[in-house]
């Protein structure tokens, strides 16, 4: 390991940007915590008619396809990185694009959710909705570790993370995939059954 001598400066606009990476995090926790609140409690209020359940079912899958599809692609790129397929410089370049889509699709899923009248009383909902809550979440626990992940060289490896940076990164990847997987399984169960 080289020592590289870092200014005063340097040092003091690093922890600037950890404690607004903190703040941002927390304020993000708070905003999806309230969107998700707001979406459940719409859908006790809102009764749509028809058509309005049916485009909002379709946008509903649209946002997911978006969302999931791009969680999918950035998982596996990740994979392929950690496996010494690719470089970190592409993943970070591919996380950066795939981001918006990943919190716009799940914007439109949040959104389309209070208007198809899910059966708040049924555990498999319960599970579902806990489920897209805690993979909100997870998301942004993601930020503080993408942040100092895009500040390694471009070439760096998953070895070359500190075991905390493997641990979370590998932590947050199981939940964010666990919390998928449950909710599009207990949304279909609940759509078919």
């Amino acid at each position: 390991m080289s020592y590289v001598p870092v200014s005063r400066r340097t040092l003091r606009r690093h922890r600037e940007s950890e404690r607004s990476t903190r703040r941002l995090v927390i304020l993000l926790c708070f905003a999806a915590t309230a969107a998700w609140l707001l979406s459940v409690t719409a859908s006790t209020a809102v009764h749509p008619d028809g058509l309005v359940h049916n485009l909002a079912v379709v946008l509903h899958v649209l946002g997911m396809v978006v969302a999931f599809g791009a969680v999918i692609l950035l998982d596996w790129h990740g994979f392929l990185w950690l496996i010494g397929r690719r470089k970190l410089a592409e993943t970070i370049r591919l996380d950066g694009a795939a981001t918006p889509l990943i919190w716009g699709g799940l914007a439109v899923m949040l959104a389309t959710g209070a208007f198809l009248a899910p059966r708040l009383a049924s555990p498999m909902t319960d599970l579902k909705l806990a489920a897209v809550l805690v993979l909100s979440l997870n998301g942004i626990m993601l930020i503080p570790l993408m942040r100092r992940l895009a500040r390694l060289p471009g070439d760096a490896r998953f070895a070359d993370l500190s075991t905390g940076q493997r641990t979370h990164l590998l932590v947050c990847l199981v939940i964010s995939q666990a919390c998928w997987w449950t909710a599009i399984v207990v949304g279909f169960l609940n759509a078919v059954f």
